[in-house]
């Protein structure tokens, strides 16, 4: 009898291979009728994890052919990250600005707004007084 295992790490690594090839990371071409093309970017992560173990209990030694149980398992993150941008001559690459992750950064992306609304509030206020 052969291992199990292998089978199971074989199958789930076709099956990522199936899922995941070059044209997610280069996405189909997008072209508009005055000539430019854009090409989106991804950024492909994959995890994987597998194990197995044979195992004896008081009905079955460990010779027996059942005493094997195992898995293996998967996931597979698409995330756009930019797109090339194509004109006669001209490439141009534009980034996909990711949210931000925690508290601090969000706080750092909107200070660029809020400083100009105070600004607004100042200009507003300086206007209103004689």
């Amino acid at each position: 009898m052969s291992h199990p295992l292998p089978n199971f790490v074989g199958d789930t690594l076709e099956k990522i291979r199936s899922l995941v090839d070059a044209n997610q990371v280069i996405g189909d071409p997008i072209s508009t009728p005055d000539g430019v093309t854009i090409l989106p970017i991804s950024q492909v992560k994959i995890g994987f994890a597998g194990g197995g173990s044979d195992f004896a209990t008081k009905s079955y030694p460990a010779n027996k052919e059942n005493t094997f149980g195992g898995g293996t398992g998967a996931a597979v993150t698409l995330t756009p990250v930019a797109f090339l941008i194509l004109k006669g001559e001209s490439v141009r690459l534009l980034p996909v600005g990711l949210p931000p992750s925690g508290a601090a950064e969000r706080i750092v992306e909107m200070l660029p707004e809020l400083i100009n609304q105070i600004s607004a509030l100042v200009k507003k206020k300086s206007n209103e007084t004689p």
